[in-house]
């Protein structure tokens, strides 16, 4: 017994010791840091960024470089707050997490379980994608992100049920491929279970017990607060231009989380000791080891020539899994407009780092994150910043040769096949919105609920979109899109196509003409029996607005009024009716104008 002591006795005399070499060794390995992170500040021309690392349960290191108001020059500060995008994913999922913990839901549940009446584009997709595929992002689905960036909803429930609409393609479980829509899906499950919004128990069973207390959910409550950053891009690789906060309502679930390093230190160090903070259980500790383990494989992600310690490229709950120089890394990425963000932890080392910057699909939370974990991993230091700048560089070469490409099948000296008045309309698809296309100044503008585009003539009857920014429009930013319109057999414009998901064929949005309010008086002179070929056909109204038109042996067809005495007919593309006036503006005839030719019906 007396041997025993003295051995404890002797451990307690030597762990001070050990504490203290080891926080001397932190510090060695962190020393002239600041100095490299600035120069990572000017090599990308970043407005600004702030970074922490965490070890174990503590904040070793805290800093903000830079402006958080750049024509200000109010400085970023560990506390600024950030949005960080897809970073906000791990706390959808561990909300998921908690509720398994608590046998309210299944991983290996169809999501239709728990939200009545939701399917997916086919049966067999609705009878076989569980919540697991959803928070692997292994559904089959491409990402069909333009449907909610330019067509954004405040209602979770009418934004998800876009996702009917969208097409996969590839099987359930075939191939990795990235969706918010199924961060979507998670965030209604966790309401319709809870009877409690997603924002609610975001607060309530993470922020609130994490300590992130200045941490909020929505545009609207960033704006409201202090110590904010204010988002910005690069414009023409040398201009840092201020962008408006983009409000991502109803798609919260899978990023709209704002925050700060101090804060999300809090989040990293709850991964780190396996779902506890304070010694407080805040996430199921068997979640915790399901979510940063491989649950599908991205990649195949083959070690590279110059970097043979790089491997791995999987999926497990909101995180991505790989392998950094030996160590098991966790992380994820966050982007939206003005705003990047890095969240990664090693847990075999326990040591987490986070980075925030309000510049555009920035790589400086990559940089950054790289550099630091060289060092406290106690790595051989590798010059990420000189060479993520050059494969940067070399990116954006290869993107410029590709819009070169694209120029050369340019075809010059063709025109529109139509007046740009014809263009016009209301333009909709199911699985994305609707967005309208107007004539201004001699020029085609589309206006979607957000965002405006000027369609400069490509060829033909094809249009390249250019966004109308407070600053004005800036043309040499091009992009792949092409609003492509098609015609019916009648000839007119009936809809258009835009290749908004890479991984399908072009998206069709039907067009329906500009319509025109006519008073009560003015449809009552169209009622009436018409001779049509020996049939007599009937013109009628419902209430006080609305035409309709009978065919003897057809349903009847409601009637939009297109301009005075012209109507199409709602639900047949390409037929439309053209009343005839004689003396005093009575109706005389009216012209049934179809795809296989005109006919004329006397009225009786």
């Amino acid at each position: 017994m007396k041997k025993i002591s003295l051995i404890v006795f002797a451990i307690l005399l030597v762990s001070p010791a050990i504490a203290q070499k080891k926080n001397q060794d932190l510090n060695t390995r962190l020393k002239g840091i600041d100095k490299e992170l600035k120069v990572v500040l000017e090599t990308w021309k970043a407005p600004g960024f702030a970074v922490a690392v965490v070890e174990k349960n503590k904040i070793i290191y805290a800093k903000g470089f830079g402006y958080r108001d750049f024509e200000n020059k109010i400085p970023v500060t560990p506390n600024t707050l950030f949005a960080i995008g897809s970073c906000s994913k791990a706390f959808t999922t561990s909300l998921i997490g908690i509720l398994q913990s608590e046998n309210k839901i299944s991983f290996d549940e169809r999501p239709g379980a728990y939200i009545p009446g939701f399917k997916f584009y086919n049966q067999e997709m609705s009878n076989s994608i569980t919540i697991k595929d959803m928070m692997s992002h292994r559904t089959g689905l491409p990402r069909h992100d333009f449907s909610w960036y330019l067509f954004p909803a405040n209602s979770k429930d009418s934004l998800l049920q876009r996702v009917v609409f969208h097409e996969p393609f590839a099987g359930v479980r075939e191939k990795w491929y990235y969706n918010n829509f199924m961060y979507l899906a998670q965030g209604v499950i966790i309401e319709k279970v809870t009877g409690k919004s997603w924002e609610e128990n975001v607060s309530e069973k993470l922020f609130e017990p994490l300590e992130m207390s200045r941490s909020n959910l929505s545009i609207d409550k960033l704006e409201k607060s202090e110590d904010i950053a204010f988002g910005y891009e690069l414009k023409n690789d040398s201009i840092i231009q201020k962008m408006d906060y983009y409000h991502i309502a109803a798609m919260s679930p899978a990023g709209s989380i704002n925050s700060s390093v101090n804060e999300m230190s809090n989040w990293l160090i709850t991964w780190i000791n396996g779902g506890k903070f304070n010694d407080i259980e805040i996430l199921p500790s068997s979640f915790v080891d399901q979510a940063k383990s491989s649950q599908m494989v991205v990649s195949g992600a083959i070690p590279e020539k110059e970097h043979p310690d790089l491997h791995l490229s999987n999926y497990g709950y909101g995180w991505f899994i790989s392998s950094y120089k030996g160590h098991y890394r966790v992380q994820h990425g966050g982007n939206i407009n003005g705003f990047s963000a890095n969240t990664c932890f090693f847990p075999s080392d326990s040591i987490g780092i986070v980075v925030l910057t309000n510049q555009n699909g920035s790589m400086v939370p990559s940089v950054v994150r790289n550099i630091i974990a060289d060092r406290v991993l106690d790595e051989s230091s590798t010059d990420w910043n000189k060479e993520l700048k050059k494969r940067s560089e070399k990116t954006a070469r290869e993107q410029k040769e590709a819009k070169l490409t694209s120029v050369t099948n340019k075809k010059s000296g063709t025109k529109t096949s139509h007046i740009l008045e014809e263009y016009t309309g209301t333009y909709e698809n199911p699985g994305y919105g609707s967005f309208d296309l107007l004539v201004e100044r001699d020029s085609l503008f589309a206006q979607f609920p957000l965002m405006k585009f000027w369609l400069r003539h490509y060829h033909y009857d094809v249009f390249e979109p250019f966004e109308v920014e407070k600053s004005g429009i800036d043309t040499t930013e091009t992009s792949e899109l092409r609003f492509n319109f098609m015609t019916n057999n009648a000839g007119e414009i009936a809809s258009l196509q835009v290749k908004m998901e890479p991984a399908l064929d072009p998206i069709k949005f039907k067009r329906i003409p500009d319509l025109v309010a006519l008073d009560k008086e003015i449809l009552e002179k169209y009622i009436g029996e018409y001779e049509l070929s020996g049939t007599t056909v009937k013109i009628y109204m419902k209430g006080d607005e609305t035409l309709f038109l009978f065919v003897p042996g057809q349903p009847e067809y409601e009637l939009l009024a297109t301009g005075r005495c012209k109507f199409s007919l709602k639900t047949l593309e390409g037929y439309k009716l053209e009343f005839i006036e004689g003396e005093k503006e009575k109706i005389l005839e009216v012209l049934f104008i179809q795809p296989n030719g005109t006919f004329k019906a006397k009225r009786k």
